[in-house]
């Protein structure tokens, strides 16, 4: 059983010992077929990866890629490549990060024997580009790997954002100026900085990012994740004791649901490795690294659910304005916290619709909306969690209610707001930051029910305000909510918010 790929970005040492996902096909497609590309993927997600191929394609090291698609189809044969990793630098100030990729351009110019004639780093970069064309008699490859990693890590300090901002623009504009002299260029990042930023210096990169034919390109596809781990697969579901066809289940509820381009989507590769390792549910790729300024941007921007999946997006949403003034969903979604649904299209262009990927962001960025945003303690969410847990699977409907309304209580008068919408998106927030199963604004096909929890037992809940229980419970009834749920057994839940009390203050329950 070939060992799990946790952390490796090498493409050379991945390939010799561990599970390797054939991407070649894509690259394939990528280098015959262009010159500039644009790639954002969220974190974890084989960027790395990904670039460590391509150098190693460029190189003309063809051995290494014996038995991937792309071994007879293409020819091998070494170029000039500049490799360059935006993360890998000292980023804590500008001036820092400045000396810190002064030192990664100096070491190319030593490595390929060639003496710098100016100082100025971004006419370095230049030089160094038509230099190894020149020397080499090939024209030069440019990888960079987070392009835009030194704003990002300032992203909440505004003036030093500004300043990489501004360096990086005409470090970059280099790649553009330099054109004859490039065979290839690939660049990656987290997101897209477009309005007057480093992208204005770099309109002649070919963004891929929402293109279909690259929508799996990271990632794993349901049969990569079949065919590629089934020994793991095999050995898992024998450790937890549960079916293979269970645990496959409970594997796309917990970590697929990555979707860059509204059709297509793809497992989470980070948490799917970490899971056959240790063999667990758990909130792996969240938990792992999110960025430290998160919480401080959704405390700062008051972030509820609704207003992160209210209103589709569009393609135009992510080119026309800097990470800075976007909507939080545009930054959410490149981010990876949320991701596209489904699409729609108006005339030349298409509309996204958002949510969550799947349990494991649903769950993590729920705990993390509860805290900075309701001003809930860490220690009160985690014993929150465990109550409904429990009451869930006692069948404790009641039980859920009453938690619910204790929370609420708990929450600082001046934070609520008498609208459905604010109680649609605080009950769901504290369900799903339970772990469970819990859908929003399911739609049927006669309208769409408020909250869903799809566990062994479902329940459907409509939640009024200063209307009635009775209500609320009606119109579950009169739309037919549960007809999808036909075999399984349905609980309906018909809640009244009284908008003085603040509270929910009548409920009432049937199951169908």
């Amino acid at each position: 059983m070939k060992k799990l790929p946790i952390g490796v970005q090498n493409f050379k040492e991945l390939i010799t010992d561990y599970i390797y996902i054939d991407k070649t096909k894509y690259l394939h497609e990528l280098v015959t077929n262009g010159k500039f590309y644009f790639l954002s993927r969220p974190r974890r997600f084989g960027k790395s990866l990904t670039v460590s191929t391509l150098y190693y394609l460029f190189k003309g090291e063809k051995e290494l890629f014996k038995g991937t698609y792309i071994y007879d189809k293409w020819e091998f044969k070494e170029y000039p490549v500049i490799k360059i990793d935006m993360s890998d630098n000292t980023l804590t100030t500008y001036e820092e990060f400045i000396e810190s990729l002064k030192d990664k351009i100096n070491k190319i110019y030593k490595e390929e024997g060639i003496t710098p004639t100016t100082k100025d780093l971004p006419t370095m970069f230049g030089n160094i580009i038509e230099d190894l064309n020149k020397k080499n008699k090939e024209r030069t490859v440019i990888l960079i790997d987070e392009y835009e990693s030194p704003i990002l890590e300032h992203l909440n300090n505004k003036e030093e954002a500004e300043k990489i901002r501004r360096f990086l623009r005409e470090f970059y504009k280099k790649i553009k100026s330099k054109d004859e002299y490039i065979k290839f260029v690939f660049m990656t990042g987290i997101t897209k900085f477009t309005k007057t930023g480093v992208f204005s210096a770099l309109n002649n990169l070919n963004d891929i990012s929402l293109d279909k034919t690259y929508a799996q390109m990271l990632g794993y596809t349901q049969e990569e994740l079949e065919s590629n781990f089934k020994e793991h697969i095999k050995e898992t579901a024998i450790e937890m004791k549960m079916e293979e066809k269970e645990l496959l289940k409970n594997l796309k509820m917990y970590y697929n649901g990555f979707s860059f381009d509204g059709e297509n989507s793809v497992y989470n590769p980070f948490s799917i490795l970490q899971f056959f390792k240790k063999k667990k549910f758990q909130n792996y790729w969240f938990e792992s690294g999110s960025p430290s300024f998160l919480y401080e941007y959704i405390k700062g921007k008051k972030i509820r659910y609704e207003d992160l999946v209210k209103y589709p997006v569009s393609e135009l949403d992510f080119s026309t304005r800097e990470i800075e003034e976007a909507n939080a969903s545009i930054f959410f979604t490149q981010a990876g916290y949320l991701t596209f649904k489904g699409k729609e299209q108006y005339g030349m262009e298409y509309e996204y619709l958002l949510d969550y990927p799947n349990i494991e962001v649903k769950n993590s960025f729920s705990k993390m909306i509860l805290e900075a945003n309701y001003e809930l303690e860490r220690g009160k969410i985690k014993e929150i969690n465990k109550t409904i847990w429990k009451a869930i699977k006692e069948k404790d409907i009641e039980g859920i209610i009453k938690e619910i309304k204790r929370i609420i209580s708990a929450i600082p008068y001046n934070l609520h707001k008498k609208e459905e919408s604010y109680y649609h998106s605080l009950i769901y927030t504290i369900l799903a930051s339970a772990g469970l199963n819990v859908t929003a604004e399911e739609l049927t096909n006669l309208g769409r029910s408020d909250i869903v929890i799809e566990e062994d037992i479902i329940y459907i809940m409509e939640i009024k305000i200063d209307k009635s229980a009775e209500k609320a419970l009606n119109q579950i009834k009169e739309m037919k909510y549960y007809e999808k749920y036909k075999g399984k057994e349905v609980y309906i839940i018909g809640i009244n918010i009284n908008s003085e009390k603040r509270n929910i203050d009548e409920y009432k329950i049937e199951k169908i």
